[in-house]
């Protein structure tokens, strides 16, 4: 019987102004912000192989998890939902990291996709972009219908240290291939980082 593959999961949390009528993140985060109108996406990401998800060239992963949102009536499950960590976005020098969740909400269908947008870039914008998500939320199944509202969704200081303390090794039966899944993890994530941003470390800020 072949081993069973090796991978991980980790949970993260972000939040931040939301409003429903918008459709650009950016002015329903100011909108949010001002009448206290806050969206949480609370989400665990699983990668089942590893291998698969390193060499699949859209790196995707499983999402699942629930959004926190009081104009909704307080915590919804999610239905689905997908992750995808520095997938091509079309463009020359852009990357992105998704997050994608459906649920059910007074018996409809809604699906929340948001993007973190990752650029050949500045290092010094790197915290930026690898915590900010740009969300829209769409009536329906998925991010093909109609935007029904938007904000935008971050990940504080705080946050990063508890998502790191969530970070767990499936699959694996010693503590040499739980180290074998980190390293090769890390190694994915800080390699596609300076591919965004080493260019310009190399040239100084």
């Amino acid at each position: 019987m072949p081993d069973a593959p090796l991978g991980l999961t980790f949970r993260e949390v972000m939040t931040g102004g939301f409003t429903i009528g918008e459709t650009d993140p950016e002015t329903g985060r100011a909108k949010g912000e001002i009448a206290g109108t806050a969206l949480a996406l609370h989400a665990t990401v699983s990668v089942a192989d590893m291998d698969r998800f390193i060499t699949d060239p859209a790196h995707t992963g499983g999402l699942a998890g629930s959004i926190e949102f009081a104009p909704f009536g307080g915590t919804l499950q999610g239905t689905t939902g997908i992750f995808n960590l520095f997938s091509p976005a079309g463009q020359p020098g852009l990357k992105y990291m998704v997050y994608e969740l459906g649920f059910t909400h007074d018996g409809k269908p809604h699906y929340l996709a948001g993007h973190k947008d990752v650029r050949d870039d500045s290092p010094m914008l790197m915290w930026k972009q690898t915590t900010t998500l740009y969300t829209t939320l769409h009536a329906g199944t998925d991010k093909t219908g109609p935007v029904i509202g938007a904000g935008v969704l971050s990940l504080g200081v705080t946050d990063l240290v508890r998502m790191l303390g969530t970070v767990t090794v499936t699959g694996a039966t010693s503590p040499v291939q739980h180290a074998q899944v980190m390293a090769r993890f890390g190694q994915f994530f800080l390699g596609q980082l300076w591919d965004s941003y080493g260019v310009h470390l190399g040239r100084g800020l």
